[in-house]
This record gives structure tokens, C-alpha cells and sequence, in this order.
């Protein structure tokens, strides 16, 4: 009997103790809040329903939302690093510091944060181990090897990722919807954006993250810039130039080209792909000393982005991993602030 009340005790206490954690979360919110300008919402608007999943065989679990303290008029879709989730990722980041008042949330009050998680996958490199991850890659000291693990996981997320995406868009306008993410999440993200067919968001964002297939693209982008004119190749003059004539004006532009075979690489084909990317702003953050995705990798994804027509804002900082930091945080809100026209508190 005692050793029967003492289990039943260690559980209603356990189960106290969880409820009480939940307690302290929803109402106060995380430390540094407590101190901001700005209080969190009440108990009652601190929970947000996810939207709807329209696969029941969807291996996304529901997204964390955290609603904004304010109205309601942005939506920040962002996207965690490979072997983490949204619980663990997501509010650590709206409670930094960047400032001597304000965190990264309370410097957005009208953004709700959508926080998604990667299905679970194997992982080829951690010997087949099963992961979050967004899509499968292997070693990024030879990002041209093994692409093809790449595949079905940027396939499944970009879809996915559109999905929140179309969402968002329906809720507050494309005008004020971000999406983006840090190290594969940034990766994840860079990837989907560049495939999104819908209107321009409003900006997108990377922390310490790199391009999918940039090698590749940035190949297509070069061989077309480098590519000679072969008007006095010594043909025969047997072609038939009004034939050439239909062919040269159904020929794409580089990026147009590059998207192209992006998309059928990972197998979302479109015939005339939107182009969209161009006309939404990036901010690309580096710590210089990341030791896990060289910011070379970084600068690359940068300069390819650009040569594909994208407009981009790069930013690396010095004595900085593989992590973001409340300087990255608030370059970010800042350089927002400058593409959207939006105002931070």
C-alpha cells in the first residue's frame, strides 16, 4: 500500500509540476519579456489554433505559433537547424536581447511566429539515424556530392513550407509574410523561396545556412554569361536561320534556366517558372567563425541568390559560430524595417 500512494504521489506531483511549467510559460512568458516594453497577451490569446493539416499522412508535426503582442498584421515563418524542433528553437530566439529594451519578439509586436518542425528522416551521414531534419545532405565540405539525398526532403518541405505559406498570405496579405530559418532551416527556406509561385512576400531571411544545388546553378548562370557567339563557328551555312530565329525566342534566361532545372531536379517541374525570388529582399546573416557551415558557404549562397536576380543584404559577424546573436537580431529587424517599411517599437 505505501509503495502504491508513493507512485500515485510522484505522478500527481509530476503531473502538478508539468502543469504548473505550462502555467508559468503561457502567463508570464519567457524572462526577458517580463521586462520589455511591451506585456504578454492574457492567458486566453496566448494559445493559437495551427492551421488545419490537409494530409492526414502529413510526418509534419503542428507548427508552435506564438501570437503577437500586439494587432495582429505580420506572420514570420521560420525554420530550425537540423536535429532540432520548434519547442526547443523557437522561443529561445523571440526572447533575445537586442537591445536594452526590447527582445526580438517584443521589437515585432504585431508578428504572430509560426515555428514548424522537420519530419523525422535518416540521416546518411549519422549512420542512417533518424532525425528532424528537413531534408537528407551529406558532408558540406563537398556540397556537390551526393545531391541526390537532398531530393525527396526539399521536395516534401518545399511543399509543406508553401502550404504555411498560402496560409499566411490569405490571412495577412504577401506583403507581411517572412519566411526563413537558421542553418538547414535557412537552407530549407532559401530553397522554397525560390520555387514560391504565389505573390512576392515580403522579405525573406538566413542565419548560418548555405544554397542546395548552388554549384549546379551557379554553373547554368555561367555557362549561359560565358556562352560565345557562334555566328563564324565555320558552319556550312546550310542552317536553317528561321528556325533558329523560333528556337532563340524560346529560350530562357539563366536564372530562368536555373530555377528550371532546380525545380525538376528536386521534381516540382513548371514549365514557366514565376521568378517570383526576385522581387522578394534577403538578409543573409554569418557568423565568421561558424564551424559547422563555413561562411564561405554563406557568401556563396549569397552571390549565386544574386546572380539568379534576388536581392540581397549580407551581413557576417566576427567572433560568431554557428549560432545567431542579438546583433544579427537586430541588423535583421533593422534592415526589415528598411525593405518593408514597417516600424519597430
Amino acid at each position: 500500500m505505501g509503495k502504491m500512494f508513493t507512485v500515485e504521489w510522484n505522478t500527481k506531483v509530476k503531473n502538478l509540476g508539468m502543469r504548473l511549467d505550462n502555467f508559468t510559460v503561457m502567463r508570464f512568458g519567457p524572462p526577458a519579456l517580463i521586462h520589455s516594453t511591451l506585456r504578454p497577451p492574457p492567458i486566453s490569446t496566448m494559445a493559437s489554433p495551427s492551421p488545419p493539416n490537409t494530409s492526414k499522412t502529413s510526418p509534419y508535426p503542428s507548427p508552435l505559433i506564438i501570437p503577437p503582442l500586439l494587432a495582429h498584421k505580420q506572420t514570420f515563418i521560420i525554420l530550425h537547424g537540423r536535429g532540432s524542433n520548434a519547442t526547443s528553437f523557437g522561443p529561445a530566439l523571440l526572447n533575445t536581447q537586442i537591445s536594452e529594451t526590447h527582445t526580438f519578439q517584443s521589437a515585432l509586436p504585431h508578428a504572430r511566429f509560426i515555428f514548424p518542425t522537420a519530419s523525422k528522416r535518416r540521416a546518411q551521414i549519422y549512420h542512417r539515424s533518424m532525425i528532424n531534419q528537413w531534408f537528407d545532405n551529406w558532408s558540406l565540405s563537398t556540397p556537390s556530392e551526393r545531391t541526390e539525398l537532398q531530393v525527396e526532403g526539399l521536395r516534401e518541405t518545399s511543399t509543406y513550407v508553401h502550404s504555411l505559406l498560402r496560409s499566411a498570405v490569405d490571412e495577412v496579405g504577401a506583403e507581411n509574410v517572412v519566411l526563413g530559418g537558421l542553418s538547414q532551416g535557412c537552407a530549407a527556406a532559401l530553397v522554397a523561396l525560390l520555387m514560391w509561385e504565389g505573390e512576392p512576400l515580403a522579405a525573406g531571411f538566413g542565419m548560418c545556412g548555405w544554397l542546395p544545388f548552388w554549384v549546379q546553378m551557379e554553373e547554368i548562370v555561367a555557362g549561359s554569361e560565358d556562352g560565345v557567339d557562334d555566328d563564324d563557328d565555320g558552319g556550312d551555312g546550310d542552317e536553317d536561320l528561321f528556325e533558329r530565329d523560333e528556337e532563340d525566342a524560346g529560350e530562357k534566361d539563366a536564372p530562368t534556366q536555373a530555377i528550371t532545372f532546380l525545380r525538376e531536379e528536386v521534381g516540382l517541374p513548371a514549365k514557366d517558372p514565376s521568378m517570383s525570388f526576385q522581387r522578394i529582399p534577403l538578409f543573409l546573416g554569418h557568423g565568421a567563425e561558424d564551424e559547422k557551415v563555413p561562411v564561405g558557404l554563406g557568401r556563396e549562397a549569397a552571390s549565386c541568390l544574386k546572380r539568379l536576380g534576388a536581392s540581397v543584404e549580407w551581413r557576417e559577424y566576427e567572433g560568431l559560430g554557428h549560432w545567431y546573436s542579438g546583433t544579427m537580431l537586430k541588423d535583421l529587424v533593422d534592415t526589415l524595417g528598411g525593405m518593408t517599411g514597417w516600424k519597430s517599437t
